[in-house]
């Protein structure tokens, strides 16, 4: 397609087209895949594994989720390899899709805004994968969640949140609040820094966040409808509880990450970790 318009690939008829064969395959993939998915991750699912040892259930999710992406265009690619042993996840974070994206690498217990149990089919799965809900502007859950990640830690489930407390662009990655990263020192487990790169080669696919006061439907019709994209997942080296205190531990992991996206820029207000008492107030 080099030799077509820059914007071709944006215009109206394309989208037209990629409607008329995308919303057939959600459809295929809710009303088919979705029943088959649910039956695995049941009691059964998590009490059988595969032939390479990974828990029947988490293979089910990782299996939907991916395909789930690949339904609106995406193509999932992982750089790296996730920890072998329990793992606190940390990641930027642009999209609802970021959970899906890294569901579809590593099946993880999510910490997400109380909002999304609410959304057809994405907050009913994500509930189901064990996602922790954090209702915004209340401390006393943000206690109650931080209580919680340990204890899912300590029995030997992966954690996964977003250090940046809400969605941001693409290619621009905010301070990470460090006071999340003191669930690693209570649980005495290390984090691994997850870059979640949404491009078109070299380009930020910046279509991809939400637009200003773009509610979740809206986005979720708009994304079905654009070009596909390179949805990658880079794995970056793990970091251990620093004695330094986590201030330094969330500095070096948002480094990571924004060496990793490439095209990414720090957050304009500096460079310094945040020790704000909520993490997960924003949006």
């Amino acid at each position: 397609m080099s030799d077509l318009p820059p914007d071709f690939s944006h215009s109206p008829i394309r989208r037209f087209v990629r409607y008329g064969y995308r919303l057939p395959m959600l459809i295929w993939h809710l009303f088919v895949h979705l029943p088959v998915v649910l039956f695995l991750i049941s009691p059964i699912g998590a009490s059988m594994r595969t032939a390479s040892g990974e828990r029947l259930d988490h293979r089910a999710i990782r299996w939907w989720q991916g395909n789930l992406m690949r339904v609106f265009g995406f193509r999932p690619r992982r750089i790296g390899e996730p920890r072998g042993g329990t793992t606190f996840f940390v990641a930027n974070h642009c999209s609802w899709l970021d959970i899906t994206l890294l569901h579809s690498q590593r099946a993880v217990s999510f910490v997400a805004k109380a909002e999304i149990a609410r959304w057809p089919v994405v907050g009913w799965l994500a509930s189901r994968a064990g996602t922790i809900y954090h209702q915004r502007g209340s401390n006393s859950s943000f206690a109650r969640v931080a209580e919680l990640m340990v204890v899912r830690l300590q029995e030997g489930a992966d954690v996964g949140v977003f250090p940046e407390g809400g969605t941001g662009a693409v290619d621009h990655v905010r301070t990470f609040h460090a006071r999340i990263f003191q669930t690693c020192y209570d649980a005495d487990v290390p984090a691994q820094p997850v870059a979640l790169r949404y491009a078109r080669g070299a380009e930020p696919a910046r279509e991809v966040a939400f637009r200003d006061n773009e509610s979740f439907f809206a986005n979720f019709w708009r994304l079905l409808g654009n070009p596909g994209c390179e949805a990658e997942v880079h794995f970056l080296p793990i970091i251990a509880p620093n004695p330094e205190g986590r201030r330094k531990m969330s500095d070096q992991a948002r480094r990571q990450i924004i060496a990793a996206l490439a095209f990414a820029t720090p957050d304009a207000a500096g460079e310094a970790a945040s020790d704000e008492l909520d993490p997960l107030l924003e949006k």
